[in-house]
C-alpha cells in the first residue's frame, strides 16, 4: 500500500496509533455520521478496536487500506479515505469510502482524494472496477461519487442496525469499470 498520495490540497498518509483522538472527534460530530448511525455517540474503545483493524492493512502488506487525509497547507487532519475490498468483493474490486470533517465540506476535497485513489486503483493496482455506496438521501456523498467520475449502478435496500431518517429510501451504488476510466481519460 502506498505510504501517501498527495493531491493538489491534501496528503493521504497512513494511519498510526496517535490518530485515535482524531478519529473519535471526527465521529463525535453527530452531522458527520448524520448517513452512517444517526450521529450515535462515540465509544472510544470501538474507534480504537477499528483503527486497530485500519493499522492491520500496513502489516499485512496490502495494496489496499485506509488513509489519514491532511491539509497540505495547515497539516489539519480533514478525515479518512478507504480504498478496499469489503466483505464479498473480488479481492480486484475495492470499495471507495471518505469520511470528512465539517469543516472540509463543500470544498471537492472529497471528489480530489476520490480520484486520486480511483487513479491509483486502475492506474497501479490492478483493478477493474472501484464502486461506493451511500444511502439514497445523501445528496452530497453522491454528488461526489459523480463529480468523481463513478456511474450510478442501482438502488437496493439493506437491513441497517440503526434506523436513520431517509434509509426507507434505501441506498445506491455507483461504480467505474477500468473500461469506463480508460475512455474517460480518452485512452484505449
Amino acid at each position: 500500500m502506498h505510504v501517501h498520495l498527495t493531491t493538489e490540497r491534501m496528503v493521504l498518509r497512513r494511519f498510526t496509533v496517535d490518530d485515535l483522538d482524531l478519529l473519535v472527534e471526527l465521529d463525535g460530530d453527530p452531522a458527520v455520521k448524520r448517513y452512517i448511525d444517526g450521529g450515535l455517540p462515540v465509544d472510544r474503545a470501538e474507534t480504537e478496536e477499528m483503527l486497530d483493524w485500519w493499522l492491520g492493512y500496513y502489516t499485512r502488506g496490502d495494496a489496499y487500506g485506509f488513509w489519514a487525509a491532511i491539509d497540505r497547507s495547515s497539516d489539519e487532519f480533514l478525515g479518512w479515505f478507504h480504498l478496499r475490498p469489503d466483505e464479498g468483493d473480488a479481492p480486484d474490486e475495492p470499495e471507495l469510502g471518505y469520511r470528512l470533517r465539517r469543516s472540509a465540506w463543500g470544498r471537492g476535497l472529497a471528489t480530489e482524494g476520490s480520484r486520486a485513489l480511483i487513479d491509483t486503483a486502475f492506474g497501479e493496482l490492478g483493478a477493474v472496477r472501484v464502486h461506493a455506496s451511500t444511502m439514497t438521501v445523501n445528496t452530497g456523498s453522491r454528488r461526489v461519487m459523480e463529480k468523481a467520475g463513478l456511474r450510478f449502478v442501482r438502488s437496493f435496500h439493506l437491513e441497517w442496525p440503526v434506523r436513520v431518517p431517509g434509509d426507507e429510501e434505501g441506498d445506491v451504488e455507483y461504480a467505474l469499470t477500468r473500461e469506463q476510466w480508460l475512455s474517460d481519460r480518452g485512452e484505449r
